[in-house]
Order: structure tokens, then sequence, then C-alpha cells
């Protein structure tokens, strides 16, 4: 089981759904969610120990001002400075935008695409893929 998780949607409804999904189905034992790229950011660079990152991460695309990539240009930033375990990272979008996708597919930290309305199947997948690569 995935010890911890973070979902990164300014859709209130969403994160709302994508808990109850969680909790109900027991894919993780925390799970956090933030409504902005700078919470997340403020709290990655914030931690005091690499136990408390995320396993995994579901990142919404389409937040205001570029918030996903604002965030992931903080991942680096943050990467490049210490050493830390792998993290799965899902770009989650309503969007079929090519250049996005394009963007997520040649970016070497997100590890796959996902186009919503994201059926059970596809978060279970995520959640075991990324049990799969931490034990691996």
């Amino acid at each position: 089981m995935i010890s911890t998780a973070w979902i990164i949607d300014d859709d209130d409804i969403y994160r709302y759904g994508f808990r109850k999904f969680v909790t109900n189905k027991v894919l993780c034992k925390n799970l956090f969610d933030f409504g902005n790229t700078s919470d997340a950011i403020d709290t990655l660079t914030n931690l005091q120990e690499a136990l408390n990152l995320p396993d995994v991460i579901f990142l919404s695309v389409d937040m205001e001002n570029m918030g996903c990539w604002k965030f992931m240009n903080a991942f680096e930033i943050f990467k490049a400075q210490r050493s830390f375990k792998k993290i799965a990272i899902y770009l989650v979008t309503s969007s079929i935008n090519y250049l996005d996708i394009e963007r997520g597919h040649d970016h070497p930290d997100i590890t796959d695409y996902m186009i919503k309305p994201l059926n059970s199947q596809q978060f279970i997948h995520a959640f075991e893929d990324s049990f799969l690569t931490k034990t691996a």
C-alpha cells in the first residue's frame, strides 16, 4: 500500500471525490490535498524529513497561471538540492491540448498523463504502479 499521496487541484468537488474514492478503497495511508500549487510548493520545501514526501502526486494541469508547470519547476529545484525516493507524478486534466500532453510526456519526472474524468480503474492502476515502483 502507498504510504502518502498528494492531490493538487483547484477543483474542490474533484478533490472531494478523489478523497472519498481513495479512502473507500483504502489506497493509501495518508492523503493530502492542495487547492493550489503554492501551498503544495510550500509544503514540499518545508518538509523536514524525506519520509514525509509523497509516493505519488496527482497534479492538475488546468490551474491558473500555469500552476502545474510552476510546481514542476519548484519540484526540479527541490530534487536537485536533496536526494530522495522516486515520486510518481501523474498529470491530470480535462484538456486534450496536444502541447500539454507532449510537454507532460517529455518531462523526466512525470510518470503519466491522465484525462478526466478518470475512472476507478485508472486511479487503482496509478496507485498500484506507484507501489510497485516504490518496492522495486
